[in-house]
């Protein structure tokens, strides 16, 4: 019993390492990067079927593999400039962990650029912007090679039981 009572106070006064591998990508000519854990696999672009009356940045769902994947713009997402795609263009399918599980997201980049490890020195908080500015998605700044990678916590930059319920009504 003592035992499960550190456990669960060292889990709430020491937050989890950010150190790891992240797959690296462009968006609008900035680097960003999720861990490796969450990427399930990197396709070219493919048909979308476009589902009505979803926000903007939803450009609809992928058939892939017989299986239904919402898709996300992630530049307009983040308010950035719609794009003509490109054949470097390509979409990350992600894993989002929702209210009843896990669900497959595909998230299309400008390009995909490596695989990092990142260590935990080379990571610092984002900047605080103030309170209008919500920053809970980004899970720190990394300084790698010279350059800034935004490491995104994928899980608050989407809404995975929306997602969820997208992928459901295609």
């Amino acid at each position: 019993m003592e035992g499960r009572e550190r456990k669960k106070i060292s889990e709430v006064c020491c937050p989890p390492k950010k150190e790891g591998k992240f797959l690296t990508f462009t968006l609008d000519g900035e680097e960003y990067a999720v861990s490796i854990h969450k990427v399930k696999e990197i396709i070219g672009m493919m048909p979308i079927t476009i589902v009505p009356r979803t926000p903007i940045f939803l450009k609809g769902v992928m058939n892939l593999r017989g299986k239904m994947i919402p898709i996300v713009d992630l530049r307009l997402k983040f308010g950035m400039e719609e794009l003509e795609y490109t054949d470097r263009t390509c979409v990350i399918i992600v894993e989002v962990g929702a209210s009843t599980g896990p669900v497959l997201v595909g998230l299309v980049v400008d390009a995909v650029s490596e695989v990092l490890h990142i260590k935990e020195e080379e990571i610092e908080e984002p900047p605080a912007f103030g309170g209008k500015f919500q920053t809970d998605h980004i899970l720190g700044l990394a300084k790698t090679g010279g350059q800034v990678k935004i490491l995104l916590d994928m899980d608050k930059v989407l809404d995975p039981d929306a997602a969820e319920g997208l992928a459901q009504a295609a």
